[in-house]
């Protein structure tokens, strides 16, 4: 029998990046709020100094930040045909846990969506026709535009203090930023980091190919900061330590940084960490959250009341939070109703390999999750698709970001897997090689979707979420394209030897390629294809909202961060400015 507590205001699942942005916003508008975190408790002293934090087994090898998955998974197929299986080692994604969530360990870059990504359906038709796309896709628009966001993009950059350099100021295009941006209203709050070796090579041939190079924005700070909360932030100091770890110099842009030093100060705040969400409850209508039912760290079942529910998790957390407690109409691939866990997205990814002559230093040790040179002349819709058959791109970037000793060994196809050749290979290539990163977009299709798992369930006994991914025939295609764009601008970096590796299928959890998962509670104006309205509020219960990558419709060619930070405050500014004058749905049907 759960132990019922006292009602609050606003109850948080999950407070990473969402959940603290959230709950600053709310307890600033005089909620009570309880947070409710999952993991442990973590803090940018003690837990993420050196020398401890610089543990490549521990931390990306052993995944220390990430999900317990001996406790809660998730399982795989790549078709319904298939039994899913558990994933008992993370390598594909990792999903993060603990306070801060994954915003603790990504490598901070941070791009915004184009507006052609928002309305990615509406502007296929506009410039191709109805008939260009795959019958079997789903790709929709979101129900907002970049010029929507513009001011929420801008107020998460400047909590991150985020460097970079504009593109699009005003409406003026600004030399060395990314030209294909849509407009903003001032420039990054600082300015792009140093440009490594391996970088400037390849802005060099890029310009010499007609493109059109610029710094990637970055969360790893290129100078001190203090953002809007008073907090200040230090320099990045190349190390090579960010992804998969947290940073110890105060000097990557994560809640433990940003906000969560004044949000944990403040009265109406509550965090309760090592906190299992077991579902969120109900009233008797079926209408309206009650609040939510959790375990704590001693097993221990309690009922937490609240005004409010903020679902704030991982994509796919979100995804199964929703399942779990019954809320909205679960996808069904065979009839294609239903929308929970439809729309589930990836994201499309390949590199390419450039070797040096032992004359040419790389030094890949020097490096930070962000820092480099990338292109976006094959994002999204910034060329032409017409002849091409496939609709998303993807960016092009000398944006390594480590040159980590048990991780970093490139060597060029032939080279023996093991053994004293390899090793030789190891040696001779690790200071001399240069990695282009094509980052690509995900579409979403019928056969792509998330579920509750029939056999499987995690140690509360509750079913896993089950995951059915396969690259669509589209994005393996996009890859296919834009990968040998980029070994053409290899080449033009004066290379020994360049190899390229477009996409291929099947997809498979054996291999990292990115923690960015999306879809499953996607966004927008119609009830029957999304679950959540333009302002990410529930179409079944209006007291809960659901906000993360999980509201994508598809994934763009871009890294998500941005556009949640976006989506975060975009919906924090709705609950405030609307929802709490007026409880009830913002949007009519």
């Amino acid at each position: 029998m759960a132990t019922r507590l006292q009602q609050v205001d606003a109850v948080l699942i999950g407070v990473g990046l969402v959940g603290s942005m959230l709950g600053r916003e709310l307890t600033r508008a005089g909620l009570k709020v309880v947070g409710l975190e999952r993991g442990e408790p973590r803090h940018t002293v003690p837990d993420f100094q050196g020398p401890h934090m610089h543990d490549e087994l521990k931390y990306s090898v052993r995944k220390a930040l990430m999900q317990d998955n001996t406790k809660e998974t998730v399982t795989f197929r790549n078709h319904a045909g298939q039994m899913a299986l558990p994933i008992r080692r993370w390598e594909g994604f990792l999903p993060g846990t603990g306070l801060g969530g994954a915003a603790v360990h990504w490598n901070g870059q941070t791009y915004r969506f184009q507006d052609s990504d928002l309305r990615m359906r509406t502007q296929t038709i506009e410039r191709y026709g109805a008939d260009f796309m795959a019958k079997d896709l789903l790709v929709q628009d979101w129900g907002v535009s970049a010029q929507d966001l513009e001011p929420y993009y801008d107020k998460f950059e400047y909590l991150l203090g985020i460097s970079g350099k504009a593109g699009h100021l005003n409406g003026k295009k600004i030399p060395g930023g990314n030209p294909f941006e849509d407009s903003r209203s001032r420039d990054y709050p600082t300015p792009p980091m140093k440009e490594p070796y391996g970088s400037a090579m390849f802005r060099r041939a890029a310009e010499s190919l007609g493109y059109h190079p610029y710094p990637q924005p970055s969360a790893n700070l290129s100078q001190p900061y203090v953002n809007p909360e008073g907090l200040t932030l230090n320099t990045c100091m190349f190390c090579g330590f960010c992804e998969r770890y947290g940073c110890e110099h105060y000097a990557k842009s994560s809640p433990q940084t940003v906000l969560l030093p004044v949000l944990l100060k403040d009265k109406n705040f509550e965090l309760r960490t090592r906190c299992q969400v077991l579902r969120i409850n109900k009233d008797a209508s079926g209408r309206r959250a009650t609040g939510v039912t959790y375990v704590d760290g001693m097993g221990r079942e309690f009922e937490q009341p609240a005004d409010l529910v903020i679902l704030g998790g991982y994509a796919l957390n979100n995804v199964r939070m929703l399942l779990l407690s019954g809320i909205g109409t679960p996808y069904d691939p065979q009839t294609g109703k239903g929308v929970v866990g439809r729309n589930y997205a990836y994201q499309t990814m390949s590199p390419v390999q450039v070797f040096y002559d032992q004359n040419t230093h790389i030094n890949p040790f020097m490096r930070s999750g962000a820092c480099g040179t990338v292109i976006s002349d094959f994002v999204s819709d910034n060329f032409d698709h017409g002849p091409l058959g496939f609709v998303g791109g993807a960016y092009i970037g000398e944006v390594m970001s480590h040159g980590r000793p048990i991780e970093f060994h490139p060597t060029p196809p032939g080279t023996p897997p093991w053994g004293s050749d390899w090793k030789k290979a190891v040696i001779k290539h690790y200071n001399h090689t240069s990695v282009l990163n094509i980052h690509g977009s995900s579409v979403s299709c019928t056969r792509n979707y998330l579920d509750l798992d029939p056999t499987y369930r995690d140690a509360w006994g509750l079913p896993l979420l089950r995951m059915t991914f396969d690259f669509h025939e589209n994005d393996l295609k996009m890859s296919q394209y834009v990968t040998g764009k980029a070994v053409e601008i290899g080449k033009a970096m004066g290379a020994k030897e360049v190899y390229g590796s477009a996409r291929r299928s099947p997809y498979t959890i054996t291999q990292y390629q990115t923690t960015h998962n999306t879809g499953g509670t996607v966004m927008g104006d119609d009830p029957s294809t999304s679950v959540v309205n333009r302002y990410l509020q529930s179409w079944d219960i209006p007291n809960l909202f659901v906000i993360g990558a999980s509201n994508f419709p598809q994934n763009a060619s871009y890294n998500p961060t941005d556009t949640v930070g976006a989506l975060a405050y975009w919906a924090a500014d709705a609950i405030v400015k609307q929802y709490l004058r007026s409880p009830g749905p913002l949007v009519k049907v």
